[in-house]
């Protein structure tokens, strides 16, 4: 029997669960567009991205893909221009600047590629550690010195970052990003100028800290080898997500393309170019999956 007009009505008033209702970060439909001297680049075109609580996520995408610009807008150091940008229940897109400022100070944590950015250098690793908590009007507790030996760097507690590896430094900037207790860190590129060895002692203080104390933590890379640190890997390009390699337990990873909430696909770029696509695709549904073929292509002339 089919649903009478009031049945249908009522059906379409009820409540909706949201996109993304309980995860710790929501990107809807993100757009940031910039305008310099009367010309506009769009740096994110409508991306969608989500984030559970207490997960280790990787962003990854060629230079110019928008991840720096993702980046920027979840720090609160950006604005998006449209879209929804949703991070520990906080709109990005509704916030005073006092919200802003603590949303910076107590919601998230940041990690910059260059040290210099992270740390003072008239200042110990502890008191580096120490800073975040004294600026936020706390008192000094011990807190400094069980991240530092949380993080493998508790014998740097009174040495200066000049007197520190480079991978000592960014391990003590961890602490620095984790010293008033954020719900979530933010790391962009913080292995880019490390050895192999240094980066691989980084990312393990990045796990540690995701395992032992439950913060979220998103890093932004361009280095493709990440996604075998980290169990998800989100790759953006042309300013919209495209694809998530997940690593399976035992370490298999999986890669797959990411279909956003109106329909878009991104196919992979050798794809694309091992069969010359351009322009139209022809698609077929089938039972279990959608076939897609080269316009001058279908699948009748495949069926041999």
């Amino acid at each position: 029997m089919d649903p009478t007009l009031a049945e249908l009505e009522a059906q379409a008033s009820r409540e909706r669960v949201a996109f993304g209702h309980d995860a710790h970060i929501v990107c809807d439909n993100l757009v940031r567009i910039y305008k310099t001297e009367g010309v506009e680049v769009v740096a994110l075109q409508g991306l969608d991205l989500l984030v559970d609580k207490g997960e280790l996520v990787a962003v990854v995408g060629a230079s110019g893909s928008g991840k720096s610009t993702l980046l920027n807008i979840l720090s609160g150091l950006d604005v998006p221009t449209a879209g929804l940008a949703r991070v520990a229940g906080m709109d990005l897109l509704a916030m005073t600047a006092r919200d802003r400022l603590r949303y910076r100070r107590e919601i998230v944590g940041f990690i910059w590629q260059q040290t210099s950015r992270n740390l003072l250098p008239y200042l110990t690793a502890r008191e580096n550690a120490e800073l975040p908590v004294r600026l936020a009007g706390r008192r000094r507790s011990a807190r400094a010195l069980e991240l530092l030996d949380l993080l493998g760097v508790g014998h740097c507690a009174d040495n200066k970052p000049g007197q520190l590896s480079g991978g000592e430094q960014q391990r003590v900037a961890i602490a620095v990003a984790l010293a008033n207790s954020p719900q979530i860190v933010l790391a962009d590129e913080p292995t880019g100028e490390l050895d192999s060895e240094s980066a691989a002692t980084v990312f393990e203080a990045l796990r540690r800290a995701n395992r032992e104390l439950g913060v979220t933590v998103v890093v932004v890379t361009h280095d493709p080898l990440v996604s075998e640190q980290v169990d998800r890997t989100v790759g953006i390009r042309d300013g919209r997500t495209s694809s998530e390699t997940l690593r399976r337990d035992g370490g298999r990873a999986e890669e797959y393309a990411v279909l956003d909430r109106v329909g878009r696909l991104q196919l992979p770029r050798d794809f694309i170019n091992a069969l010359n696509m351009e322009r139209r695709v022809r698609l077929e549904l089938e039972p279990d999956h959608i076939g897609v073929w080269p316009a001058a292509q279908g699948p009748e002339e495949t069926d041999e």
